[in-house]
């Protein structure tokens, strides 16, 4: 069930969101200050609500759906704020607040009313393979968020048309690079997290689940985020096309996430 630190988080993250608005049509250092205080506030809480969550079912919150959407907000949360703070850019914390205030809502809808048995599947080598996958997951998240700004302010640069917060956009060369930091961050993470879980399938099976959908689709996505990075720094494909190629992967990230963990696995499915 939800506590009172989901919804403090939640409320933390409709108040950063209204002042990441705000400074996207009057730029305020205090109150741009202020938008990346209570970001980290509401990171904050949202941490104790999965530690507490985790107190409850005696693992980390990947179990079910409620507990794997709540750590991969956690995730994007901090993933972001590390960029923010990293790239000094807070232009793009409008878009990253709301889509984390309208998925901790959608939380609302999913918490379950009872807590869930723990897993039959424990241990730290698993829990590290499921965290590290979420975080990824969470990191191509904030990569098509990025690229989704980048193509729209590039499309309006275009039309000639720029309004009044268009110019309190990033650059789109930091727009790019802000991506292509989130999709290393993505990589690395996934690629962690995959050879953790090979060596827990072999632990466990005594093999490698080479031909399960969802390491295949992994692969697949491991292959294009790469292709992506090294795309985004040539001529031809730098810019919107590599902007496009990492947008479009990502709903093969939201396919992995969804209807493959659903349908088409067994082995991986972890909720």
């Amino acid at each position: 069930m939800l506590n009172h630190m989901s919804y403090l988080s939640l409320a933390l993250y409709a108040a950063c969101f209204i002042c990441y608005a705000r400074v996207l049509y009057v730029p305020n250092l205090w109150l741009g200050r202020l938008a990346t205080l209570l970001m980290a506030g509401g990171i904050l809480f949202h941490y104790f609500a999965l530690l507490d969550r985790s107190q409850g079912t005696h693992t980390i919150p990947y179990d079910d759906l409620y507990g794997s959407m709540s750590l991969f907000a956690w995730l994007l949360g901090v993933t972001y704020l590390g960029l923010e703070i990293l790239h000094r850019q807070r232009s793009v914390g409008a878009f990253v607040s709301l889509l984390l205030v309208v998925w901790m809502a959608l939380l609302g809808v999913l918490a379950p009313h009872t807590i869930p048995a723990p897993p039959r599947a424990q241990g730290p080598l698993f829990a590290l393979h499921i965290a590290l996958n979420t975080w990824a997951y969470s990191a191509f998240a904030l990569s098509f968020v990025l690229s989704l700004v980048y193509l729209m302010q590039d499309r309006i640069l275009r039309s000639h048309h720029a309004g009044t917060a268009f110019w309190r956009f990033p650059a789109l060369d930091v727009l790019d690079r802000m991506s292509r930091s989130s999709v290393f961050v993505g990589l690395a993470a996934l690629a962690v997290g995959v050879t953790s879980g090979f060596i827990w399938a072999h632990r466990l099976t005594g093999s490698y689940p080479w031909s399960d959908p969802k390491v295949v689709v992994t692969m697949v996505i491991l292959v294009v985020y790469i292709g992506y990075l090294v795309l985004s720094r040539t001529v031809r494909w730098r810019g919107s096309r590599a902007a496009l190629v990492c947008a479009v992967n990502f709903a093969v990230v939201l396919f992995s996430y969804t209807f493959v963990n659903w349908y088409f696995t067994r082995f991986h499915r972890f909720f």
